[in-house]
């Protein structure tokens, strides 16, 4: 499944049982493009006893992330859609919070779309796991001799803001791993790199923790547009064009609503190799 082109093998744990220790190698396994399905990574889907499903998130190079907007789309429409829950709305457990979604049908009555109440938002070096220096949720980072200014965000999993005069030219490859695993970070974080087209529209790219260049970022269009918002640079509902697509976010009541698209591209089984 994808969400905007942020593609993750899903697994469903109502219908399969994986031993914890194999869940690792399992994602880096399926993740690989050549020997594998090839995907950003790995999702579960399956029972929650705090919520009607829950998620996990497994990087490409396997290791566990806190949430995933992209993916929380997704295992909304597929919980729906296989009669895991009774109502289009629901809600999901991750690693860091359970959130509430709502699922919306087409003519067909297949979910296209989902809506996610992302909660609120941490903004700050604690919320990230930052020890460096930082003024209340800006610091600045050096890489290659050039200083890097981002907005510290959490949306469950931690995130590096930066505005920046052009997002689309940004040699994201380039700079993203350096901040990603900069010492400051020893968790490491997501880095995203956005460039306001007025009050109601955000270019964005982004480095993720763990998977490297993706065509969409849910949780960090999030991050972007509060900061944003914070910065008053964006108005309370953005188009965010990310390079899979577009999602719309809205910062209402001190939450962040995310709503965008959740695709099945193929179902099947696999054979361990």
């Amino acid at each position: 499944m994808h969400g905007l082109g942020n593609n993750y093998i899903y697994i469903s744990l109502f219908e399969e049982q994986l031993d914890e220790v194999e869940l690792a190698p399992l994602a880096m396994e399926l993740s690989d493009v050549r020997k594998g399905i090839g995907s950003d990574g790995m999702i579960l889907i399956g029972p929650s006893d705090k919520a009607d499903v829950r998620m996990r998130i497994f990087n490409a190079d396997g290791s566990e992330a806190e949430n995933c907007g992209n993916g929380l789309r997704c295992v909304a429409k597929y919980a729906v859609e296989h009669g895991y829950v009774g109502s289009d709305s629901l809600h999901i457990e991750t690693k860091a919070s359970v959130v509430e979604a709502f699922a919306h049908r087409n003519d067909a009555g297949e979910v296209d779309l989902v809506t996610v109440d992302m909660g609120e938002l941490d903004y700050g070096p604690t919320a990230v796991g930052y020890r460096g220096e930082s003024v209340d949720d800006i610091a600045k980072l050096t890489v290659g001799g050039t200083d890097y200014t981002g907005h510290l965000v959490s949306v469950g999993n931690p995130h590096f803001v930066c505005f920046v005069d052009d997002a689309v030219s940004m040699p994201v490859a380039e700079i993203g791993p350096h901040i990603e695993r900069h010492p400051d970070f020893p968790n490491r974080v997501n880095v995203e790199f956005v460039t306001p087209r007025g009050r109601d529209e955000l270019d964005f790219r982004v480095w993720e923790r763990g998977s490297g260049i993706t065509y969409a970022c849910g949780t960090g269009a999030c991050a972007s547009v509060a900061a944003g918002v914070s910065r008053g640079l964006l108005s309370g509902r953005v188009l965010v064009h990310l390079l899979g697509g577009d999602l719309e976010i809205e910062v209402k009541d001190g939450h962040v609503w995310m709503t965008g698209e959740a695709v099945t591209v193929f179902t099947g089984e696999y054979n361990r190799r």
